[in-house]
């Protein structure tokens, strides 16, 4: 079963998404909010496994409220329900922690595949945000691989690596190199150490910053 809340100021908005999320199988509204601080309030008490969060909310804005999950919810993941899609605003709400960006206008079986894959996965990457992450690297002109850096990752920590940005889960990967479910999860939190990365998003950001992956 996956836990989820729903954060969204635009009332029908927010009851149409819980009616087409009740639908979902194995998927369960147990929190629906009308800005950011109830949503937090909300979270110290009520098991939440991913948060559907609007960006535009009164009190406690979309941005903010996701920077206090990360630090005091990090089990809790985030994917982002907005209508802005420029490049750059994507690219800005990944790299602050989301696990997926999706607009307002997708259609119920992406927003499906979404929860499950964030769920399972920790993140989700459509084309819109591999765009908006792509073009941010090349105006950076971070595309190329810098071998300096990855060569403090082991060749076991790569291939986990490569493993998590195919959205293999952690068995997957665990049988894919032949080694137990655990080990996996080792050489995945030594990933987040070393790189600096938030979750399992952002390892993907960090891989396609140092030509590890290309989507």
């Amino acid at each position: 079963m996956i836990r989820l809340a729903l954060a969204d100021d635009q009332h029908l908005f927010r009851k149409g998404m819980a009616l087409l999320l009740r639908d979902m199988a194995d998927v369960h509204v147990v929190l629906e909010c009308a800005n950011g601080e109830e949503l937090l309030t909300g979270l110290k008490t009520m098991a939440v496994d991913v948060v559907l969060l609007d960006l535009e909310m009164p009190v406690l804005d979309g941005t903010e409220t996701m920077k206090r999950i990360r630090r005091e919810f990090p089990r809790v993941k985030v994917i982002i329900l907005s209508t802005h899609d420029e490049d750059g605003f994507i690219a800005r709400l990944m790299a602050l922690g989301a696990n997926g960006y999706m607009l307002k206008t997708a259609e119920p079986d992406e927003i499906d595949t979404a929860i499950r894959s964030v769920a399972q996965n920790g993140f989700y990457l459509n084309d819109a945000v591999n765009k908006a992450m792509l073009h941010g690297l090349v105006k950076k002109k971070q595309v190329k691989p810098t071998f300096n850096e990855i060569d403090t990752l082991s060749d076991r920590e790569l291939e986990v690596l490569r493993g998590i940005c195919q959205e293999l889960t952690t068995a997957e990967i665990g049988e894919k190199i032949f080694v137990s479910p655990r080990t996996v999860e080792f050489h995945r939190n030594n990933l987040l150490l070393k790189t600096g990365a938030r979750n399992a998003a952002g390892l993907v950001v960090y891989s396609m910053t140092k030509g590890i992956y290309t989507p």
